[in-house]
């Protein structure tokens, strides 16, 4: 049987914070497949999300994709692109690949606006740090699937094809 909640605890835990702004009011964003980045190195499906209505400029999408393909990254092997429009202008470009079997390694690019070029390595200096939202976790929980599935073929260049194709599309 579950251990049942001190609410009196709960409530000093709601005085401290709980993470999110009493203003904020959550909507759904769009999961948009593109096209496969594929290099000598790294196979790499692509995903945009965005706000409904407010899709990535194209030119947003050509400077990310043109950081992923340009070998700046050292990625080898099977793994996925989220480029994230989050508020306005500001993008996460998240580039992910699977190693060791089974691990998850990625890592995060951000643009914000005007006020950069291009897409630059995010910084990560604390040891406690934001990993995915909750929009982002839709593409990455459906490659997480894709990915236990491949693992259980014998991984050749048919499988390799069939996992390329799983792409997700829907609402985040």
């Amino acid at each position: 049987m579950p251990q049942a909640l001190d609410t009196a605890r709960l409530s000093q835990l709601l005085t401290h914070g709980i993470g999110v702004a009493p203003e904020y009011r959550h909507v759904p964003k769009e999961v948009v497949p593109g096209d496969i980045v594929q290099t000598p190195a790294v196979l790499l499906k692509w995903y945009d999300i965005h706000p409904l209505g407010l899709p990535i400029p194209p030119a947003i999408g050509a400077l990310a994709r043109a950081a992923v393909e340009s070998g700046r990254l050292p990625m080898h092997g099977l793994g996925f692109v989220v480029l994230h429009r989050c508020a306005g202008d500001f993008y996460f470009l998240i580039a992910c690949n699977w190693r060791n079997e089974n691990e998850l390694w990625e890592t995060i690019w951000y643009k914000n606006g005007d006020a950069m070029d291009d897409f630059t390595v995010f910084p990560r200096e604390h040891a406690h740090l934001p990993t995915y939202c909750v929009w982002e976790l839709v593409p990455i929980w459906h490659e997480q699937q894709a990915w236990s599935r491949f693992l259980s073929t014998d991984r050749g260049v048919d499988n390799i094809v069939k996992w390329s194709e799983q792409q997700y599309r829907g609402s985040a």
